[in-house]
């Protein structure tokens, strides 16, 4: 079976973990058997700009094509606009740069279904694409589509209605963006089908089956990963880390990732006197952050706009006990109290109460991070994923 795969999210030279779960997902359909070439187009950069920030030269210097892991790698430029301005039109303008790669690839690997990753604007080319070559095409809805853009204007709202209408299947990676489909677009509950992304159980086990866990200790690390954004809710983290601060005077709180909320938080932190306690490591290669991720002894993210986030899984996978928001993707995953713990949104004080119900019992929490692994393990692994996915496939392509 040949796939073609459109995603502007896929690992660079310079970025190497942006969009690594579509990257993963691709190395595990490989393993499976599918021959895959993946287009990631990139903005084209004017001259002018090569010289104002780091990110545009790096954009300008990116190879057309590339070799990742063994998975070749198409690099078009489009034209794109900051600020998400006339995101509407975003699809058009995609097609337009890659169209006459799309024909090449084709010509030389006459693909027999298209996969693109988000609607807009991957989606939109996909569809182009497929009615262009006469093929299928199929979609994953990460978060984005339906938790941000159906809400910029109605245009974009209409494109997507429209990608997922002329789509074959539409894959949501949680029943939370399966339920917004069909709440707020109307989109009928047979065309959507649910399939969780997963994890690569080989950098959780050693030889003898138990997780990778590397021990500093003298002190209580509770730890999250994100993007710095407002919705991640890294800032009721700090706030419940105040909170505790005298009754756990060993505790520090590590965060992973940059972004734009960055100075904000902090100020925040400074403004509460927690310099000693709250670290900012910024954004770290793969390999460093599963090595935090196996140190810490909690995992706090309370964001309230997440379409399933695979980290949760990463920490799971390590037996660490973890804490996400309610009635986000990782609700199909946590049963709270069980697996994990699932907080009231936006509330620093009910993050507080979770994180001191956990260290307050340790043997409870451990039990708790023992059964996350034993659930993440058995189902959600990209080997599951990706037997679904190509199961998929074959219903659509026969």
């Amino acid at each position: 079976m040949k796939v073609l795969i459109i995603s502007h999210m896929y690992p660079t030279l310079f970025k190497e973990n942006h969009g690594l779960f579509v990257h993963q997902q691709v190395q595990e359909l490989i393993n499976n058997g599918c021959k895959i070439k993946v287009i990631s187009p990139v903005a084209r950069v004017p001259f002018f700009l090569k010289y104002v920030k780091k990110k545009w030269l790096q954009y300008a210097k990116l190879p057309q094509n590339a070799v990742i892991d063994g998975v070749e790698v198409y690099y078009p430029r489009y034209l794109e606009f900051p600020r998400s301005i006339f995101f509407a039109s975003s699809g058009k303008r995609m097609f337009y740069g890659i169209n006459k790669l799309i024909k090449t690839i084709h010509d030389e690997f006459p693909f027999d279904i298209i996969h693109a990753h988000v609607a807009l604007p991957d989606g939109w080319v996909a569809m182009k694409a497929a009615q262009k070559f006469n093929k299928p095409f199929i979609i994953t809805i990460h978060g984005q589509d339906f938790q941000r853009t159906i809400f910029i204007n109605k245009r974009c709202r209409f494109q997507i209605q429209d990608v997922i209408y002329h789509s074959v299947r539409t894959v949501c990676v949680s029943n939370k963006l399966k339920c917004i489909g069909v709440q707020e677009l109307h989109i009928g509950n047979e065309k959507m089908v649910v399939i969780p992304n997963g994890i690569n159980p080989d950098i959780f086990i050693h030889d003898s089956g138990e997780p990778k866990r590397v021990s500093f200790r003298n002190k209580i690390v509770i730890l999250s990963v994100s993007h710095l954004i407002e919705t991640k809710g890294v800032d009721y983290n700090i706030q419940a880390v105040f909170t505790l601060n005298k009754d756990y005077p060993e505790l520090e709180y590590h965060i992973i990732g940059d972004g734009r909320e960055r100075k904000k938080l902090t100020r925040l932190v400074q403004d509460l006197g927690l310099q000693d306690r709250v670290k900012f490591l910024g954004q770290l290669p793969y390999n460093h952050v599963i090595k935090h991720i196996s140190n810490c002894d909690i995992f706090s993210l309370p964001s309230w706009e997440e379409g399933f986030g695979i980290v949760y899984l990463e920490a799971m996978g390590h037996g660490i006990p973890m804490i996400g928001c309610e009635n986000q993707g990782i609700a199909d995953v946590v049963r709270n109290g069980v697996n994990g713990l699932l907080v009231a949104p936006k509330s620093s004080d009910a993050v507080a109460k979770a994180l001191d119900f956990l260290l307050r019992n340790p043997k409870e929490a451990k039990r708790i991070g023992k059964r996350g692994r034993e659930i993440v393990l058995k189902e959600y692994t990209w080997e599951k994923n990706v037997q679904r996915t190509i199961e998929l496939y074959r219903e659509v392509i026969c």
